[in-house]
């Protein structure tokens, strides 16, 4: 339905030559553009250090930047119509009085109202000398709305998050600021909030009674690739486990909201937030991953990657057991696990259901009855799969798992990136997909415990599913981290 704020705006990118710009934001730009999800006249203004930069130039590498995501088609109008640049040294007041003129003489010029996006598309250590910058020159309010964007992650700790609110908050207000994470944008995780409070048949048995555990697992395939000099600093710890992990464990463990808007959904995901109990160094593995031998070659070890320092001890695994003090989850494990260099590219959430309390069928020939259990899969494949048993055909009563499967791009064909969905709520200004200030400071919070105390990590081989030693978590349950692999294509 429409909402509010869907005039035409100016977006304001900061970091306009960046690797998140030219592989992300433009093209997701590009396709609400064409697609007709944009409101018309929408303007870009790309905003980076190089004093030499043009117009055209600017133009130019964005039409190659289109054309390597294969969105070549149109764009060269496009780039002419909608794209400007300026530069902007963060060490000089003056470059933001300019870049206020500038988007000024954009919006007289396109008969605009005044509406602009800042998108902090940088680093972390840039944002709180860009945020005080922007309130400096007054670019925090305009004749129409302001918004500000702020990429993850949101602080390196605790006290930095904390620190970084009140500085936002010196200069913006919480209805303005959208902090982002792009995972939050995918339409499966959208999903998960229509598939819990649309169906009667799974609300009436998410909760303690029926629910026996949850997995949520984000494996990736790759290494830091070429990240090392962030990595070193983040770990797993913080790049995966406190932004995406914790927030797919807010929608999956939240309360029903009194409405689907904003507010009452970052209510209850802050109520899981205060939920959680405190983790105990037992429920906490991490590792590194080594080098390993694979399809012929070896793949290097984390400390082997460039930039890497030769003693490292930064995780790039990390697996944990989480428990949420309620009435809904009382007593059911919630098991968590990231890490990069795994055996395949997969992120889901798994969710089994207790066995019924009499063992009517039992195990025979091999035969053993299995729970049921719900998987629901983020990427690569998104859908959603339940599986449940069924007689095998003769004489004797033997049971066989069957699944039951939908695929998204099988239904709807391929999904949006996360950043389409997310821009467009920006421009809407609806902040339901967005962290709020407190669930930011209660995730570091949550986890600064760990982050002080940090065991050396485990090694395990490139290509693994993780360390040993994580197994070692669901042990107590007499369960094991089981992704709900399908084939490969």
């Amino acid at each position: 339905m429409p909402r509010a704020g869907t005039d035409a705006c100016v977006f304001v990118m900061f970091g306009a030559t960046g690797d998140l710009m030219r592989r992300k934001l433009l093209p997701a730009l590009f396709q609400l553009s064409r697609d007709r999800l944009l409101p018309a006249g929408c303007q870009i203004l790309g905003v980076a250090r190089d004093p030499a930069q043009t117009d055209t130039g600017f133009r130019a590498q964005m039409r190659a930047a289109l054309a390597d995501a294969g969105l070549a088609a149109d764009a060269a109008h496009w780039c002419d119509d909608c794209l400007h640049y300026q530069a902007v040294d963060p060490s000089r007041h003056g470059d933001y009085v300019a870049l206020g003129k500038r988007i000024e003489c954009i919006e007289s010029a396109r008969g605009l109202q005044g509406n602009r996006v800042l998108y902090l598309a940088l680093p972390p250590a840039a944002f709180p000398g860009s945020i005080e910058a922007l309130g400096r020159a007054g670019l925090n309010h305009s004749r129409g709305w302001t918004r500000l964007v702020i990429e993850k992650p949101f602080g390196h700790d605790f006290v930095s998050a904390r620190h970084l609110n009140a500085l936002v908050h010196a200069c913006f207000s919480e209805e303005q600021v959208f902090r982002i994470d792009h995972y939050l944008g995918k339409e499966t995780v959208q999903n998960l909030l229509a598939f819990r409070f649309g169906n009667a048949l799974f609300e009436s048995v998410w909760n303690r009674d029926h629910i026996r555990s949850v997995q949520i697992t984000v494996a990736e395939e790759l290494g830091v690739e070429n990240r090392a000099a962030y990595y070193e600093k983040a770990g797993a710890l913080r790049d995966i486990v406190q932004n995406h992990l914790t927030q797919l464990l807010t929608l999956i463990a939240m309360e029903v909201p009194v409405a689907f808007e904003a507010g009452s959904i970052r209510f209850e995901k802050i109520k899981v937030l205060r939920s959680i109990a405190p983790i105990l160094s037992g429920q906490a593995v991490f590792g590194q991953y080594a080098a390993a031998a694979g399809n012929g070659s070896t793949m290097r070890g984390y400390r082997d990657e460039p930039g890497v320092a030769a003693d490292s001890t930064v995780d790039t695994f990390v697996a944990l057991r989480l428990e949420i003090e309620n009435w809904r989850w009382q007593g059911v494990p919630f098991y968590l696990q990231t890490g990069k260099r795994m055996s395949r590219r997969v992120t889901q959430i798994r969710i089994e259901f207790r066995s019924p309390p009499i063992a009517l069928f039992r195990a025979v020939d091999g035969c053993s009855p299995q729970p049921n259990v719900l998987t629901i899969t983020l990427q690569p494949d998104e859908g959603v799969e339940l599986s449940f048993g069924v007689k095998v055909p003769g004489e004797r009563m033997l049971l066989k798992t069957q699944r039951m499967t939908f695929r998204y791009a099988a239904e709807f064909g391929a999904p949006s990136t996360g950043y389409e969905t997310l821009l467009r709520d920006v421009v809407q200004g609806d902040q339901t997909l967005f962290v709020h200030a407190e669930e930011a400071e209660l995730a570091w919070g949550l986890y600064a415990p760990l982050l002080e105390r940090r065991d050396t990590p485990h090694p395990y081989p490139a290509g693994s599913w993780g360390p040993p030693a994580a197994d070692a978590l669901l042990r107590p349950a007499d369960q094991a981290w089981v992704p709900n692999l399908p084939a490969p294509a």
